[in-house]
């Protein structure tokens, strides 16, 4: 799909820092003179510190503070006004922070240098409706001051890449909202860009659109590049993301991978019978339980203790007829922090 780095551009591994929302208590000046020393390559992809956005009165983005390793795909999630638009903008240098800090590829946020090794795709944008989508390529080929020589087969490219071969010298004007969403792919993945910042980029798509959308993200991660997904389809996430951050009323509220955001913890339907004696102290240890028509209910059990709670209802006596995990998902865990904060 696209070629290799070469070494000089080979992107870093993650991070070894750990998964937590403040990356550690260095400040963004800090991270400047690391990367004056050539410790760009080492500084994660995006690094944000207590980032606020007020627009006159109303307070968009308040204290958010997120770490996104280099090559990861990471999720940005929250409802709708939870200031994930705003916090992206701020990212890119579209806004100016009311307060806070944030490093973007080693360099402070909205560095025009830093912003040529970045590819976006707005949520809402427009091209020239009398274009090809073929000229709507090559003039974005221009902006990007692309090497000239190499823009028909960078336009081929990303034709190829977003499944518009065919309608390459179709004008824009006759696509579909999910055509034009594709083009708009194809225009963020021009330059080999280092980051991928993605605003909704599914909202548009059909089934198929979607899936070929996340094979194309996936794609990238493969290569080395980090893809920031900016999104409020919690399927998008898991189907695709290594980590996420969940934000509400402008402050991150949770981060993690998905394992660590839905929890270790899940819960078991066992359907028993001929259980004997005071069986429930025995069971009290793998969680609470309650009893339902004939089945038993455990909650808050760990997913690696299920054999050993299926062995003790046996020595109690139990017969069992059937053993049901029940994993909490994503949804239910994300609206859990919703009404959390």
């Amino acid at each position: 799909m696209w070629p290799a780095r070469s070494a000089d551009q080979a992107a870093p591994p993650p991070s070894s820092v750990p998964g937590s929302v403040l990356l550690d208590e260095r400040s963004a000046d800090e991270l400047v003179a690391n990367t004056a020393e050539g410790g760009s390559l080492a500084s994660p992809a995006i690094y944000t510190i207590d980032l606020r956005k007020e627009f006159q009165r109303t307070v968009a983005l308040e204290a958010l503070s997120m770490t996104v390793r280099r090559g990861e795909i990471f999720g940005f999630l929250g409802p709708n006004g939870a200031g994930k638009t705003t916090a992206v903008k701020l990212l890119l240098g579209l806004v100016h922070p009311t307060g806070g800090e944030a490093m973007v590829l080693g360099a402070p946020a909205g560095d025009v240098e830093t912003r040529r090794r970045i590819g976006y795709l707005p949520e809402l944008f427009r091209f020239q409706a009398w274009l090809t989508a073929r000229e709507v390529l090559l003039l974005h080929c221009r902006l990007l001051k692309l090497p000239s020589g190499r823009w028909p087969v960078l336009v081929t490219e990303a034709l190829s890449t977003v499944g518009l071969s065919d309608r390459g010298d179709g004008k824009v004007g006759g696509f579909s909202k999910g055509m034009q969403q594709r083009l708009g792919l194809g225009v963020a993945l021009l330059g080999d860009p280092e980051l991928v910042v993605l605003d909704e980029p599914t909202s548009a798509l059909d089934p198929v659109g979607r899936h070929h959308v996340r094979e194309i993200i996936l794609a990238l991660r493969s290569r080395g590049t980090t893809v920031f997904l900016n999104t409020h389809l919690l399927e998008e996430v898991e189907y695709v993301c290594d980590r996420a951050a969940v934000i509400d009323k402008g402050q991150t509220i949770a981060t993690g991978t998905l394992a660590e955001l839905v929890g270790k913890q899940s819960s078991v339907r066992l359907q028993v019978s001929d259980l004997e004696g005071r069986w429930w102290e025995r069971l009290r240890g793998f969680g609470t339980w309650t009893a339902e028509d004939g089945w038993l209910v455990v909650s808050g059990i760990e997913a690696g203790k299920v054999p050993d709670l299926v062995r003790t209802v046996v020595d109690l006596g139990g017969r069992i007829a059937a053993v049901v995990p029940e994993h909490k998902s994503l949804e239910d865990r994300f609206l859990e922090l919703l009404g959390q904060s």
